[in-house]
Order: structure tokens, then C-alpha cells, then sequence
């Protein structure tokens, strides 16, 4: 068993879309957010406070609302689970999620468990002290985080909307059968020679002709994939190009 100071002092931090605000000359992040900015915070307050081990855990770019699919929190959970750590240190509460049940079910059932102090700094969060008036708040504080998240996503998807209806690209990657207008990048134009495989493949699935056997007959009539024909017309693609390029 790990004594008290062989313990590894965990520092989560955490950031995603909806923490992010446009600013100046296209600035993409709130300073006051930034995972730098976290780092510095949460390193001088284990250094004053003498924490041992700090050990950092980081998620940039992943939503506080979804605790599975976040691997920095998940390998910090792992070494929870092992009892390698004696202390959580997060800038807010809001770092550690926005998903109020269970941000509460970690804080109040989970950490305590395996033996483990949590800190939220910003929200003078101890969990040492859980008959403070500040753990009273918590509750509070978090259904507050998890509303913010939701009014965020609520607006996102407003603007989205709104932004597809007067026909702006949602997207900066082109989808196959388009390409961007060399002379306003922000319209997109049919692509002759891509668009007359997808009306193919349109006609042929209208005549009652499946996924399998639509990619067989396109395969065997010699025709390129999106990844393949982007990569033949030297238009940059997120995919990588298959060792087929018909397949």
C-alpha cells in the first residue's frame, strides 16, 4: 500500500468547444481557459501547498458532458482505481465536467471511495471539508455547468441552422461531388466529373441496388474512391489514401 507521499497529486485539466470564444484576429481560445493557463494555476497551487507528485492528466478538446470517451480523464481514473493517487486538483469545477450527475456521483462517491481529495481552486472546493458552505454550493454549481453546456450547444446549433439555410458551407472540408470556388473559397461548385458518380450511384440505388452492390460495380468499373480521386485532382483530404484506390 502507498503511503501519503508516494501518492501521485493528479492535475486534470480540460478543454472543448464550448469553453472556447472567438477573439481577435481569429484568437480560438479564452486565456482564462487555456490549457497553458490551467497548467500554471494548478502547478503553483500544488507547489504552495506542497502536494507531492504533481502529475498532469490532460483532455484538449473534449466536451466536460461525456466522462467515457476523455483519455486523459479515463487514465487518471485508472490510476485512481490502482490507489497511486491521494489528490485531484481542477482550476473549477466546471474543469472536471458539465454533466451534473456525474460530475456529483465522482466528487461525492467515486474519489471518496479510493481514498482520494478533491480540489476545485477557483471554487474554494475541498472535499476534506464537505460540511463547508462551498461543498453545500457544489450541487448548485455544477447543474449551473451542465445548463451552460447545453444553452452553448442550443446557440451552436441555432447559428448552424441559420447558417445552412442561406446555403453557407457548414464545413471547410468539401464533400465529394463539390470543390471550393478558387475565387471565394466560401462557395462551393459542382464537380462535373465527381458529380456524375454520385447521380450514378443515386440512380442505382433507386433501382433497389444496395451499399455492397453499388461499391462492387463501382469498383469494377474502375472508379476512384473520394480519398483517392481528392488525392488524383491534388486536393488535400483528412483520410489516408487505401491501398486500393478503387476499392
Amino acid at each position: 500500500m502507498l503511503g501519503a507521499t508516494d501518492k501521485i497529486t493528479a492535475l486534470y485539466c480540460r478543454l472543448s468547444v464550448e469553453d472556447m470564444k472567438e477573439g481577435k484576429n481569429g484568437a480560438k481560445a479564452d486565456e482564462s481557459n487555456s490549457i497553458q493557463t490551467q497548467k500554471m494555476i494548478l502547478l503553483q497551487y500544488a507547489k504552495q501547498n506542497h502536494f507531492p507528485n504533481p502529475t498532469f492528466f490532460v483532455d484538449d478538446g473534449y466536451s466536460g458532458v461525456d466522462f467515457d470517451n476523455r483519455p486523459g480523464f479515463q487514465q487518471m481514473l485508472a490510476e485512481v482505481k490502482t490507489g497511486r493517487v491521494g489528490t485531484i486538483i481542477t482550476k473549477d469545477l466546471s474543469r472536471l465536467g458539465r454533466n451534473s450527475a456525474l460530475t456529483s456521483l465522482y466528487i461525492n462517491i467515486v474519489f471518496p471511495k479510493s481514498g482520494v481529495r478533491y480540489i476545485a481552486i477557483n471554487d474554494h472546493f475541498d472535499s476534506i471539508d464537505m460540511n463547508s458552505t462551498e461543498c453545500d454550493m457544489a450541487g448548485i454549481e455544477n447543474w449551473f455547468n451542465e445548463f451552460f453546456a447545453k444553452d452553448t450547444s442550443r446557440k451552436i446549433r441555432a447559428v448552424q441552422k441559420a447558417k445552412g439555410e442561406r446555403g453557407v458551407p457548414l464545413t471547410t472540408n468539401v464533400p465529394y461531388g463539390y470543390i471550393k470556388d478558387k475565387e471565394n473559397p466560401q462557395t462551393w461548385l459542382i464537380d462535373p466529373e465527381a458529380a456524375s458518380v454520385v447521380k450514378r450511384i443515386f440512380e442505382m440505388c433507386m433501382s433497389r441496388r444496395g451499399p455492397s452492390q453499388i461499391a462492387n460495380q463501382l469498383k469494377a468499373d474502375g472508379i476512384l474512391t473520394p480519398t483517392a480521386y481528392k488525392d488524383s485532382q491534388g486536393i488535400k483530404s483528412l483520410n489516408t489514401a487505401p491501398e486500393n484506390p478503387y476499392g
